[in-house]
Formats: C-alpha cells, structure tokens, sequence
C-alpha cells in the first residue's frame, strides 16, 4: 500500500469514522515510526477548524486525505 506522507502546512480533511469526519485542518507536526520496510508509518498534528477545540490532535496517516499542498515560494 503506497502512503503519501505530507509536510506541516498541508491542508488535509479528516476521513476516518468519527466525530471528525469530514473536517479540515492544516498539519502542524508530522512524526513517523519505522520498523526497517520502505515505507514508515506517520501520525499528523492537526489543527482542525470549525470547531471549539483549541489544541491540534493526532491522526494516524490512513485518517487524513490530501486538501491542499503546502505553498512554497520558489527562489530565483
């Protein structure tokens, strides 16, 4: 199973069954813990919006799907 692992600044929206589903919020933290394959097995920080929560939560990475790539200033 291939896993996209996204940097802090991404815009993701929660796709696990919960009370979260469907939410967005922007990565701020990415932690990752590997057992020796190619592939490592990441949780996010994310700062969800559209609700009363003040502190970001841990989602594993096949919780969050891709929003929108961080925007990263090219240099000249």
């Amino acid at each position: 199973m291939e896993q996209n692992i996204y940097p802090p600044g991404t815009l993701v929206h929660v796709t696990s069954y919960g009370p979260f589903r469907g939410l967005r919020g922007t990565v701020k933290v990415v932690d990752s813990i590997s057992d020796g394959s190619d592939m490592p097995f990441c949780f996010y920080l994310i700062t969800l919006e559209g609700t009363q929560m003040k502190e970001p939560m841990w989602f594993e990475c096949n919780e969050v799907g891709l929003v929108a790539l961080p925007n990263i200033g090219l240099e000249a």
